[in-house]
C-alpha cells in the first residue's frame, strides 16, 4: 500500500513543483523586459522582484500591473498603499467612515466584517511626536498623510487579517529635508567635499560596507550622493570594497537617486530601499 501511494504522489508533486517553477521564470522574464521598457515603478529593479510582487498581490487579488501599482516587497514583508488596504477591507465586507478629517486631525470609524467596531484618531499632534511632521509629504500634504496613518493604524487596531504585517509606503519615512535637486552622478566629489563630511555619515574603518549603506540610507542630496558614490569608486581602487560590495552600494545609491529624482506626486508613494529595510527590522 504505501509503495503505491508513493507512485501515485510522486509524478504529481513532481508536476506542481515543475509547473511552479516554470511560471516563476516566465513572470521573471516578463519583468526584466517591462523593466527595459521603462513601463515598471522604478522600486522594481529586476525580473526577481516583479514576479515576487506579482504572487504576493495574487494572494491579496491584485492583478498583475495593480501589484506594482500598490506594492512593494522588502525582504518578505509587503508594502502597500493605504487607499488600497481601504478598498479591500471595504471589498471584503468592512465599513469605513471619517467622522472627521482635516489638516490637524484625522477619525476613522470602521466595521469590522465580523461586526467588531473600532474608532481610530491620527493627529498632527501624534505625528510630531513620532518625528514625522518634519517631513515634506506631511509640511505639503498634511491631510492626506493624517488620512493614511488613520487608516493603517485602524486596520491593524481592528484586527483585520488583510492589514496583518502590511505598511503603507508613506509610513516608512525620512525626516531630513530634501535640498534642491542637481545633477546625480557627475558632480566631483571634490565640489561638495566639506559638505559631505559635514552632513553626511563618514565611511569609517570598522565595518566599511555598512556604515556606507548607512550614509546612502540618511543622506538625501542628490549633490551628496553624487560625492558619495564618488567616494565609494576611490574606495574601491584603494581595496577598501570588493567588486560586488562596490557594485551593490552603487546600485543602492543610484537606486536612492531615482527615488529623489521622482515625480513630486511620486515621492509619497515610493521610499528607499534602505529605510523599508530599517522599518522592517525595526
Amino acid at each position: 500500500m504505501t509503495t503505491e501511494l508513493t507512485t501515485m504522489t510522486r509524478p504529481t508533486a513532481l508536476a506542481e513543483h515543475n509547473h511552479g517553477a516554470a511560471e516563476f521564470a516566465g513572470l521573471v522574464s516578463m519583468g526584466d523586459q517591462l523593466r527595459r521598457t521603462g513601463f515598471l515603478p522604478s522600486h522594481i529593479r529586476d525580473g526577481v522582484s516583479f514576479a515576487a510582487i506579482v504572487l504576493m498581490g495574487r494572494e491579496l487579488g491584485m492583478g498583475t500591473m495593480a501589484a506594482c501599482r500598490k506594492l512593494q516587497v522588502i525582504k518578505g514583508t509587503v508594502t502597500e498603499r493605504a487607499d488600497s488596504q481601504l478598498a479591500r477591507f471595504k471589498s471584503a465586507g468592512g465599513r469605513a467612515e471619517f467622522k472627521e478629517l482635516s489638516e490637524t486631525r484625522a477619525v476613522l470609524t470602521l466595521r469590522h466584517p465580523n461586526g467588531d467596531q473600532h474608532t481610530e484618531t491620527f493627529t498632527i499632534e501624534d505625528a510630531k511626536r513620532a518625528g514625522l511632521a518634519s517631513n515634506d509629504n506631511y509640511a505639503k500634504h498634511p491631510k492626506a498623510m493624517l488620512r493614511s496613518r488613520a487608516i493603517t493604524a485602524g486596520l491593524k487596531s481592528i484586527g483585520w487579517e488583510g492589514a496583518v504585517g502590511i505598511y503603507d509606503p508613506d509610513e516608512i519615512t525620512e525626516t531630513e529635508s530634501r535640498p534642491a535637486a542637481v545633477d546625480c552622478g557627475r558632480s566631483p566629489a571634490t565640489a561638495v567635499e566639506s559638505k559631505t563630511t559635514a552632513q553626511s555619515p563618514a565611511l569609517s574603518a570598522n565595518d566599511p560596507v555598512a556604515n556606507a549603506r548607512l550614509a546612502v540610507q540618511r543622506t538625501n542630496s542628490l549633490e551628496l550622493l553624487a560625492a558619495l558614490r564618488d567616494r565609494v569608486n576611490q574606495r574601491h581602487r584603494e581595496g577598501t570594497f570588493t567588486e560586488p560590495q562596490r557594485n551593490e552600494l552603487v546600485h543602492l545609491i543610484d537606486t536612492k537617486c531615482e527615488w529623489l529624482e521622482s515625480e513630486p506626486e511620486d515621492n509619497g508613494q515610493e521610499f528607499t530601499h534602505e529605510a523599508a529595510q530599517h522599518e522592517v527590522q525595526a
